[in-house]
């Protein structure tokens, strides 16, 4: 009875803490993932306050968050649109990778941490973070503009990617060797590829299946079956994160719509306990022996995507100012990063690597909204440019005409939790 107690109060402590925090983050117009790291932070090993008896709970919870991250995230796509991205912007997804996951790889063997530390590290700078460059984009008023649909697509082909990458890094981290690892990876790409068929060519047909008027029965069977789906996943020796994206791909219209208005709170929850729970394993007392390898890493990293978003616009046929905006919007790393960063921490395979995604994180994701917001002007600044104005053009219509963009595209990112 008293340990329950003790479970209770600090359960309680923890979610109110949360609540708080997201409060406070509100009130900045800034994202709360660096307040509930450093919540987690105070609460872990080294920390203000030291968890015990509810640490076990929060780590349960703290799985349910990432599967309802990538769910969630899967929900905001079909099928026909990630084909549709692949086929369009594949090389700015090429250009993305190698620019950004290289100087993760190159740090982790300069720091003689071993390859598949490397390939960690190069995940974890690699993937920006769509739900905070969504929220940017919504609070600067930007959703419409001409770059979005590039930032989006590179967003899109990010996420893709890791149904691909994560399961490798599964396998690397698992320690199989290089047949079970290709066989790993195989029923990875099988399963995937399965699931997008039947999601391109069945989709109307699942998501008929799996509807309910009532949201009690919808809240039940899509939770249920991600949950089951992220289990198998798991138990083939594919990340269970993957296999709730899947769910999430295959289920459309209507019900893809309902089960986002439900299962946002939940992920809000079980999200922010994730960010808490890798907190709660990373020794505050370790990060600053990392901070200044990592803090170098935030700076290249930022000039590496400041520069895919602008070639990628260039590509598109966005204006000078269009460029950099795209360029500066990207850089916000978050959720994807400590997840990638999480498997390597709970595997053990080297210590450093967590306070150093740790603080990784918590310097782009509070740098991430100053250089969507600043990276155009001071561009301009230093490089004199303006974009010519044609001449039947009145000085009031200078600024760049936006886009339209549909209400559930812009919504659907605006709500993503990656």
């Amino acid at each position: 009875m008293h340990s329950s107690a003790i479970f209770l109060i600090e359960f309680g402590a923890i979610i109110l803490a949360l609540g708080l925090l997201g409060r406070v983050a509100g009130r900045l117009r800034f994202s709360p993932i660096p307040l509930y790291l450093l919540a987690g932070l105070a609460f872990g090993k080294g920390g203000l306050l030291p968890l015990g008896a509810s640490e076990e709970f929060v780590a349960i919870g703290a799985e349910i968050g990432v599967i309802l991250l990538l769910l969630m995230l899967g929900l905001e796509y079909s099928a026909s649109d990630l084909v549709s991205n692949l086929k369009t912007q594949y090389p700015a997804g090429l250009v993305d990778a190698v620019l950004n996951a290289t100087p993760g790889a190159v740090l982790a063997l300069l720091m003689g941490w071993g390859p598949v530390a490397a390939a960690v590290l190069a995940g974890v700078t690699w993937v920006s973070s769509s739900g905070v460059i969504a929220k940017v984009l919504g609070d600067l008023g930007r959703l419409g503009n001409r770059e979005t649909p590039v930032i989006l697509s590179i967003l899109v082909l990010e996420d893709l990617s890791m149904a691909v990458y994560l399961p490798i890094i599964t396998a690397l981290l698992a320690g199989t060797g290089l047949a079970a690892g290709s066989i790993t990876l195989a029923i990875a790409l099988g399963v995937a590829g399965l699931v997008l068929l039947l999601a391109v060519r069945y989709g109307g047909h699942i998501s008929r299946l799996v509807s309910s008027d009532d949201p009690e029965r919808l809240l039940l069977v899509v939770l249920g079956l991600t949950l089951l789906v992220a289990g198998l996943a798991q138990q083939l020796q594919v990340s269970a994160a993957v296999g709730a994206f899947l769910v999430g791909i295959a289920l459309s219209g209507e019900v893809a719509e309902s089960a986002h208005n439900l299962l946002t709170p939940l992920r809000d929850l079980f999200a922010a306990m994730f960010f808490v729970f890798f907190g709660l394993h990373t020794n505050a007392a370790d990060i600053p022996p990392v901070l200044l390898p990592a803090l170098a890493l935030a700076i290249v990293t930022t000039l590496t995507k400041t520069a895919t978003g602008y070639w990628a616009a260039k590509r598109a046929g966005i204006s000078v100012k269009g460029r950099w905006r795209a360029g500066g919007t990207l850089v916000a790393r978050g959720e994807f990063s400590i997840v990638i960063a999480g498997l390597a921490v709970t595997a053990g395979i080297e210590p450093s690597l967590g306070p150093l995604a740790t603080a990784y994180v918590l310097i782009l994701v509070v740098a991430g909204p100053l250089t969507a917001r600043y990276t155009e002007p001071i561009a301009r600044r230093l490089t004199g440019h303006r974009d010519p104005v044609p001449a039947n053009l009145a000085p009031a219509q200078e600024a760049e005409a936006p886009v339209t963009v549909t209400p559930s595209a812009a919504d659907g990112q605006d709500r993503s939790g990656r």
